[in-house]
């Protein structure tokens, strides 16, 4: 394994320590010199091989050369400022430290340069036939722990560049050597000569790619501007692009020009001209020309506001990043936290929120994500393409990543399997939850404890009433700006509930229902449990379409008439939520459209009466359980119903009506019947006078009326229950004969065709009617018999 390392880190020290690379701008003389003087070296055994699976497997896209180029070049800067530190000397009369990039769209070729502290000969010699062997790794080393940070410790970097590039060709230049150039195809060569031009850096290095046929794109300004924005925006050191526009520019005509012009006017001209007019011949002539200029512009001039302390940045610098961070001049973000992590892994993070949800946020959730958090290792972007640096239902939010600790030289594939990016993505879920909680909770306490310098003179002013409205008015905003939050993100914190086991409780702390205390506003969990009557141990809801129906679902009426309240889930997600929670803070969630459900306040007595209607009622129980076989499992007494008859709901294994529609409104529900959601139960009122008279009617022989109406009587209570009917064409036909028999008529009278008297229509007459008067008259249609008379203004016409 030693001796297939031994290529890599080569190429990337020169980078990393700046070296460059520009054989296009040599005479042919320093082209031969060049070639006499090249040193030609072997990689070792393998490495070729090697080089060509590391470059087309570790890397994924070509355009990642640029970023690996940028950030080692920042690497040789930051080395050259740390030994300038204790002795300035060593930059010498080149102060600037910056990074240049130039395009030759002729040579189709692309140039980095920086002043870094550049590379010797025997240094390049050294590195480049060693694979994972960088400069940075041994500079670190020698330092003994200094406070540098370098980016290139991995030695393969460098070896991006053979993506887009089939040569690579590099000048170099310490202070301690002269300039060197190396060069190479990777092929199982590279050459390293004395550049024959000799000084031409000062210091530092200049990497040069000459590109492919398919990478030409490259050699494109707005192709590297962008590419410069994407990866390298926040880089320490300017990075400045050498861009070409047109300019117009005032020049004087050519004296050939002139005469030309003086020739071409008419011999017949009157040349008599004043003391003026020979004064304006001695002016010269100009004209307007468009000219191509050059010029050095600086890419990189936003900064890395998340480096700052947090005590130096005001509330205005985060909305600004925010806006350059989502691409988004318009609104500002609901909130933001920003934090440094240490421990296992040290990073830091800025997260915000945005205010609005996207669009598309659910269009693919169970498919790819990818989230919109950025990752930067020391300011260099990795990846903005992870799949699972955060849960799915977090997708919106987002905000950078900046750490020390992680490779920059792999692919995002293997990054993702990183145990350090699972602390990571922990530690950022546990924040952003915090800020929800932060949102969603109001405590007068900490609101006092937080303003109480700002506001103890103005509080002290005014009275206890008006300090009371204050707060009042203060806990209604935040309620209102939660609710708003709710509105726009409510769905993933219920789908969160669902996915995240680990932060299950804190994410039900967060979740917000309508109620049947007060169907129009949002209600939390403690909230209930706050008005919840003495002993109550349980939080009820019902899950269905709307609020409005589950209002008015017969379900619920006796819980209501007792003073107990009801959540109202009419959100299709919202009853998954449910039974994934089950309980919260040991009470637990009772679905009331169950029929295991218990009657709240079942004491003895009541258990007694109930024990004898069973008795009384287990004639129609038993007979109507046996009727509707197929698809009941039982008949029950209700002690939930006020006015209705009956009731339908589902036993406990099986699906509520809710769920039971979800589930048949799938693209791809089975069709199997409704057997596979269970048998449902039926819950009688036997205080309903329907229920006594079938009740009669059962003991007394039931005929095929009464097993019509039982029958009618169940489908008409599966409506009303929130099921639909299996088949709503038998419900239609028995609902006719009763219909008929409430009416008189035989239950099975036949259908007679009505007959009608169908008064003959006169014939039409060609002739007016007569009249004595002398009114005139027109005939409306010419198929018609109607004649009508004619206006007056129409008969002064005619």
């Amino acid at each position: 394994m030693h001796t297939k390392q031994k290529a890599f880190g080569l190429l990337l020290l020169f980078m990393l320590s700046g070296v460059q690379v520009m054989t296009q701008d040599l005479t042919e003389e320093q082209k031969k010199l060049l070639e006499q003087s090249q040193e030609t070296h072997e990689f070792q055994a393998e490495t070729g091989r090697l080089m060509d699976i590391l470059i087309n497997s570790l890397y994924t896209q070509k355009e990642i050369f640029l970023r690996e180029l940028i950030s080692n070049a920042a690497d040789a800067l930051d080395k050259i400022r740390f030994l300038s530190v204790k002795n300035p000397e060593i930059l010498g009369d080149k102060t600037e430290l910056a990074i240049r990039i130039e395009i030759n769209t002729e040579e189709k070729t692309v140039s980095v340069t920086d002043s870094g502290i550049g590379m010797s000969k025997n240094d390049l010699i050294s590195n480049l036939g060693t694979i994972a062997k960088s400069g940075t790794t041994q500079f670190i080393e020698a330092i003994k722990g200094g406070n540098v940070n370098l980016i290139g410790q991995f030695g393969v970097g460098f070896y991006s560049c053979f993506l887009a590039g089939q040569k690579v060709t590099v000048a170099s230049k310490n202070t301690d050597d002269d300039q060197y150039i190396w060069e190479s195809q990777a092929a199982h060569s590279f050459a390293v000569s004395k550049d024959p031009r000799g000084n031409t850096l000062g210091r530092g290095t200049q990497v040069t790619i000459h590109l492919k046929q398919d990478a030409v794109e490259f050699a494109e300004e707005s192709t590297i501007k962008e590419l410069i924005k994407k990866y390298s925006e926040f880089i320490n050191f300017p990075i400045y692009l050498k861009v070409t526009r047109e300019v117009s520019k005032q020049v004087e005509e050519e004296p050939e020009q002139q005469q030309d012009q003086q020739e071409n006017t008419d011999d017949d001209e009157v040349k008599v001209k004043d003391d003026d007019d020979d004064a304006d011949t001695n002016k010269k002539a100009t004209k307007t020309i468009k000219e191509k200029v050059s010029e050095w512009v600086q890419i990189n001039e936003n900064k890395a506001i998340w480096l700052r302390p947090k005590e130096e940045i005001s509330d205005d610098d985060y909305k600004k990043f925010y806006k350059v961070l989502s691409k988004n001049s318009g609104e500002d973000p609901f909130n933001w936290v920003h934090f440094k992590a240490e421990g296992e892994v040290e990073f830091t993070s800025l997260i915000y929120v945005p205010k609005r949800a996207p669009s598309d946020m659910f269009d693919n959730y169970y498919g790819k994500q990818t989230t919109n958090l950025k990752l930067y290792v020391r300011r260099v972007l990795i990846s903005e393409e992870f799949e699972d640096i955060l849960p799915r239902y977090l997708s919106f939010v987002k905000g950078v990543i900046d750490s020390d600790e992680l490779p920059l030289n792999v692919n995002r594939e293997t990054l993702q399997q990183l145990k350090m990016l699972k602390v990571i993505s922990r530690k950022i879920v546990k924040k952003i939850l915090e800020l929800f909680q932060d949102a969603a909770s109001y405590d007068d306490e900490d609101e006092e404890d937080t303003e109480e310098g700002e506001e103890d003179d103005n509080m002290a002013e005014t009275t206890p009433e008006e300090q009371q409205r204050l707060k009042d008015e203060k806990r209604k905003k935040k309620i209102d700006e939660y609710n708003e939050f709710w509105k726009e993100y409510g769905k993933n914190i219920k789908l969160g509930v669902i996915e995240d086991s680990s932060n299950r409780q804190k994410l039900a702390e967060l979740t917000r229902w309508y109620s049947s205390k007060n169907a129009t506003e949002l209600t939390s969990f403690d909230d209930y449990i706050e008005r919840a009557k003495p002993g109550q141990d349980s939080i009820y809801y019902l899950a269905g379409e709307n609020k409005e129906q589950l209002l008015a679902s017969p379900i619920i009426q006796g819980l209501l008439k007792k003073g107990y309240e009801v959540l109202l889930l009419e959100d299709p997600v919202d009853e998954f939520t449910f039974q994934h929670l089950n309980e919260y803070k040991q009470k637990k969630l009772i679905n009331v459209g169950k029929g295991d459900f218990k009657q709240p306040e079942d004491n003895d007595e009541q258990r007694k009466k109930q024990k004898a209607l069973k008795k009384v009622f287990q004639p129609l129980t038993d007979w109507w359980r046996k009727l509707l076989s197929e698809t009941v499992d039982s008949v029950i007494i209700s002690q939930r119903l006020i006015d209705d008859p009956i009731i339908v709901v589902s036993s406990e294994s099986g699906y509520s009506a809710n769920m039971e529609r979800i589930s048949k409104a799938q693209a791809y529900s089975s069709k199997a019947g409704s057997q596979q959601f269970g048998k449902k139960i039926v819950e009688i009122n036997p205080n309903h006078q329907a229920i006594q008279e079938l009740l009669q009617r059962v003991k007394d022989d039931p005929d095929q009326e009464t097993e019509e109406m039982a029958k009618v009587l169940y489908e008409a209570a599966l409506v009303n229950s929130g099921y639909s009917i299996p088949n709503p064409e038998k419900f239609a036909s028995r609902f006719y004969k009763l219909f008929n028999s409430a009416l008189g008529i035989d239950r099975d009278a036949p259908v007679k065709e009505f007959e009608v008297e169908i008064e003959e229509e006169p014939e039409a007459s060609s002739e007016p009617p007569q009249s004595d008067d002398g009114t005139k008259w027109e005939k409306v249609n010419t198929d018609d018999a109607k004649w009508e008379t004619v206006s007056n203004d129409k008969r002064d016409d005619l």
